[in-house]
């Protein structure tokens, strides 16, 4: 049976300083319309307060209730719930109600969360990681048992009921983000979905993937395998670069923005952040990526820029490497006009979707 390639969106709600948040915001919910009226399949979000640049979304259940009312087709996914952030008893009960609200069209992302939001948000980094294990087990019985109790570390609850409850059944589908090995071999036994990419070279990901999909062939489950890529289109390849330049190179360095808070200045900062499970942000990766220039990011293909052809030749190569059952592409980003996002998704819909989806029907 032949598996149709999926394609979705992806925004940041990255926010130049100075610039007008409700206007912004506004701009992102009017691409979500124009993506459900041109055949794609979901649109995705992040949630993440506090830093304005890297994002102004501190709630994604509310875009998603709010676009539901505007779109017909689109499905909604946040990219990630920040778990650690939030009580998971009260977070069930919200997700829930917004999966009734779209009749049915949530679907719910997992994460652990960068650790420089566990500062603002007043919570012990050290915290985090046993707060995002308790968490995920709370949600699965919140959503399929009508009352439960949990004894854990950071959650203890006797006979709760969550309400409401979700119209999917057994509840709506899960995502993992991210990277860790841990994490997708939990995923991939759970049956639940993982989503990949993003500010970084693509090869960054490939490990993870296979491990992923190894543990789905041992567990007996399905792998989906969603991508992330930010593009940027027009019919001529001199005026796309000249367009993106800016934004392309404010998307990487929005990105990077808040790891200088927590960067360790010293061995016992660094021992602080491995400690609780962040060795990642110890290293010099970010650093290094955020002194990248306009033609490192192209010549990385973290970014894809030009026509509908060459991209289109960058996306196929990348879907013979991961054979990812979603395309999400990151089509508004470091300040770019609402107008060259909307043509961005515009190209991508009239030209690339059925091409992408002609060369990879079979695979």
């Amino acid at each position: 049976m032949t598996k149709q390639l999926r394609f979705g969106t992806y925004v940041e709600f990255q926010c130049p300083p100075g610039h007008d948040h409700a206007e912004l915001i506004e701009d992102v919910l009017a691409l979500a319309e124009h993506s459900d009226k041109n055949g794609f399949h979901v649109f995705t979000t992040l949630e993440h307060p506090f830093y304005e640049q890297f994002a102004i979304n501190p709630n994604p259940l509310a875009v998603f209730t709010h676009l539901a009312e505007r779109t017909k087709n689109l499905r909604f996914r946040a990219l990630c719930h920040t778990l650690p952030l939030h009580n998971p008893m009260v977070l069930a009960g919200e997700i829930a109600m917004v999966d009734i609200l779209t009749k049915g069209r949530i679907e719910c992302g997992v994460g652990r969360g960068h650790p420089w939001l566990c500062g603002p948000a007043d919570l012990p980094m050290e915290e985090s990681m046993g707060r995002y294990i308790e968490s995920l087990e709370i949600l699965q019985k919140a959503w399929t048992e009508d009352r439960f109790s949990y004894a854990g570390k950071y959650y203890n609850v006797e006979d709760v009921s969550v309400v409401p409850k979700p119209v999917q059944s057994p509840h709506p589908k899960i995502f993992q983000v991210g990277t860790s090995v841990k994490w997708f071999t939990l995923a991939a036994q759970k049956g639940w979905g993982v989503v990949v990419g993003g500010p970084a070279p693509s090869a960054a990901f490939k490990d993870a993937v296979d491990v992923y999909r190894d543990a789905c062939a041992e567990a007996g489950t399905t792998p989906q395998v969603g991508f992330i890529k930010a593009i940027y289109l027009d019919e001529d390849e001199k005026t796309a670069h000249e367009e993106a330049r800016e934004a392309a190179v404010n998307f990487l360095q929005y990105n990077v923005l808040p790891h200088s808070t927590i960067f360790p200045s010293n061995d016992a900062e660094r021992e602080r952040l491995e400690n609780a499970g962040y060795k990642f942000y110890t290293m010099d990766f970010m650093p290094s990526i955020a002194k990248m220039s306009y033609d490192d990011l192209i010549e990385n293909d973290i970014v894809y820029v030009g026509t509908p052809d060459t991209v289109g030749e960058k996306l196929k190569g990348l879907h013979e490497e991961f054979k990812f059952d979603e395309l999400i592409i990151i089509s508004h980003y470091g300040g770019l006009k609402r107008a060259h996002a909307m043509k961005t998704q515009q190209l991508f819909a009239d030209r690339l979707m059925p091409m992408l989806q002609n060369t990879t029907d079979g695979n």
